[in-house]
């Protein structure tokens, strides 16, 4: 097992080469308590996982480092990996799910790594890095299931309670479980009173699903645009520490980690990828009790492909009911649409785009329907346009 003392080491070995990231009080956050977030999307290289990969390729002889360096990752791990073992001198290979996002996969090569793409999810990538690994000779850095990885991400903890002594719970994401197993050694090795808790995507909830049944399980697939925790197969030494130390672990869903990211950047001016968002997201959608606490939130690492950002801020939108689709039934004559807009227009909502269907089944043939997307303001705003239109004599459906 990890213990306190191999976390102080890592901190050691780290001082000088990863950054010791802020940890900021968020007033819109803190509707039930005091919210803090941990800033590790602002780590170098954009995620908390440069602290387990050096903390290893440190530890390494001269003669294993000689070998090379293999390893396995959606891009977090790839990055930590690839900028530790150029600072140390090593030739670095990761293999990473063809999946990851296109800028995860770019700056791990911009770091001096070799990327090997693999079809299927990070399990699959590490099917694929421990073929290499015996046909080549290459040293593996595991991502999470290491004792040096675990000391160096548990790090964070130390510096939480040193920025934050009084703190009454930590939250971070779990994939593989590294991050949360060093955490909660760090943590309740200094203060046992602090609860520590874990967060899972719903599509990817292996180590959810293992600390409630009591025993180490692996999920078939995974489901989950937060690429950074979508893994089947949690670590062994990982769950042990995670069994023994972690108070309780919940699950979000992606509409929920979507939410999330869009309200970290609205509300913190701060970029997260899915991962990181969903000990934000535990707490805004109450999965976890905050009420006359201080807890702290790990936003875990900030590297979210441009494409998926796009997207998710859509679905963040929706979430919060300021992007929304409503069909109206109306008679099909001169200036029904017309009106209709003009109620939406009164009621202070932006159209962003009109579809007109004269061919739909079941209505009458005197009838059309208009489906309109718009921009709002709140659930209030929305209910607002709904019971207008219905009092100007059209038929309104809010689309799922």
């Amino acid at each position: 097992m990890v213990t306190i003392d191999d976390v102080k080491n890592a901190a050691k070995v780290l001082d000088g080469v990863a950054r010791k990231t802020d940890l900021i009080y968020s007033p819109a956050f803190s509707t039930n308590g005091e919210i803090y977030l941990k800033t590790e999307n602002l780590q170098l290289t954009g995620s908390f996982k440069l602290r387990g990969a050096y903390n290893k390729i440190a530890s390494l002889t001269e003669e294993e480092k000689a070998k090379g360096l293999i390893a396995c990752s959606a891009g977090n791990h790839a990055q930590g990996v690839a900028y530790a073992a150029s600072k140390c001198g090593a030739k670095s290979v990761i293999c990473m799910p063809a999946s990851a996002p296109i800028s995860k996969v770019e700056a791990t090569k911009a770091l001096g790594a070799e990327a090997v793409l693999v079809p299927g999810a990070y399990d699959d990538a590490h099917d694929e890095a421990d073929r290499l690994q015996k046909e080549h000779g290459y040293t593996m850095i595991l991502p999470f299931d290491d004792p040096y990885v675990i000391a160096g991400q548990g790090t964070i903890g130390l510096e939480i309670l040193e920025q934050l002594p009084d703190a009454d719970a930590v939250i971070t994401p779990i994939g593989g479980g590294g991050l949360l197993a060093g955490v909660a050694t760090a943590v309740k090795a200094i203060n046992p009173s602090c609860k520590v808790y874990g967060v899972q995507a719903e599509g990817a909830s292996a180590m959810y699903q293992s600390f409630r049944k009591g025993t180490k399980v692996a999920t078939d697939t995974v489901a989950t645009f937060a690429d950074g925790i979508a893994v089947k197969n949690p670590g062994d030494l990982t769950y042990e520490i995670i069994r023994d130390k972690v108070d309780d672990i919940v699950t979000v869903s992606e509409d929920e980690i979507a939410a999330a990211i869009l309200a970290l950047i609205e509300k913190q001016k701060l970029i997260a990828e899915g991962a990181g968002a969903t000990p934000v997201a535990a707490v805004l959608f109450d999965k976890i009790p905050t009420g006359g606490r201080k807890t702290v939130c790990v936003v875990s690492g900030g590297n979210i492909d441009v494409n998926i950002l796009n997207r998710v801020i859509s679905r963040g939108l929706i979430m919060n009911d300021r992007k929304i689709t409503i069909t109206v039934e109306m008679d099909d004559k001169h200036g029904r649409l017309l009106d209709a807009c003009g109620i939406i227009s009164g009621c202070g909502a932006n159209v962003l785009d009109v579809r007109h269907n004269r061919g739909k089944r079941g209505i009458a043939l005197s009838s059309c329907l208009v489906t309109f997307e718009l921009e709002t303001r709140d659930a209030e705003q929305t209910q607002q346009i709904m019971q207008s239109l219905r009092e100007g004599g059209y038929i309104p459906r809010l689309e799922e």
